[in-house]
């Protein structure tokens, strides 16, 4: 998998593009690490070792392949109503020109924390967090700037039902 990492525009925040993602074949223990780090991303390597037969050192060797090769990461999920951001939304972006070089400009927006290239009425989607309306709006007037960028229409999140980040490892 190639990885293109875009800096932002004060230089402060990286962004890692996938490009090109194809299937890893994972074998049963890397399946299992990765179950028992879904559970709790700071398990021991230990506990994971004993729940997967294997030593301390050797979880620790696995999971930095499953890092370096992109399988997964490991980090803080966080709350964004616990952050001081009450207003999240899913903006739908219709777009010319290169869909690509758009994307790519949007994700260097530091209020944006997804973008996806979609099939559909839309042919991009960003997730935004903001402090409130007012910021939205400001993103929302942002977005419709960007070269290329023809029409936006923002979904505001009411309440969140369901976030789960344990998809499985089929």
């Amino acid at each position: 998998m190639n990885n293109r990492h875009l800096e932002t525009g004060n230089g402060s925040r990286r962004v890692t593009v996938r490009e090109g993602a194809s299937h890893v074949l994972l074998d049963d223990v890397a399946k299992q690490i990765i179950e028992q780090l879904q559970e709790d991303g700071r398990r021991p390597y230990a506990t994971i070792g004993k729940a997967v037969g294997l030593s301390e050192a050797a979880v620790r060797q696995r999971v930095q392949r499953l890092l370096d090769a992109g399988v997964m990461q490991i980090v803080a999920v966080t709350d964004p109503l616990q952050l001081g951001f009450p207003r999240q939304a899913m903006i739908g972006l219709r777009t010319d020109g290169d869909l690509e070089t758009v994307a790519d400009r949007l994700a260097g927006f530091e209020e944006i924390d997804y973008v996806v290239i979609t099939a559909g009425s839309f042919d991009l989607l960003a997730e935004v967090v903001c402090r409130n309306d007012a910021h939205l709006l400001e993103i929302l007037q942002k977005l419709r700037a960007v070269e290329g960028v023809l029409a936006t229409e923002a979904f505001v999140y009411l309440k969140l039902r369901k976030q789960t980040y344990s998809w499985g490892t089929a």
